[in-house]
């Protein structure tokens, strides 16, 4: 688990997440979201 040193010194935004990369920078990135559904495709009756 992670440890907070300090707070309040990024702006936090929705819909982005942030993360310490190698070099110790912290990073933005916007969150991946599920797709839409998709529509049913009738099947096709085998002759």
């Amino acid at each position: 688990m992670g440890k907070i040193i300090v707070k309040g010194v990024v702006t936090r935004r929705p819909g982005h997440l942030y993360y310490v990369d190698g070099k110790g920078n912290v990073c933005e990135a916007v969150m991946a979201r599920g797709g839409k559904k998709k529509k049913k495709v009738a099947k096709k009756k085998k002759k």
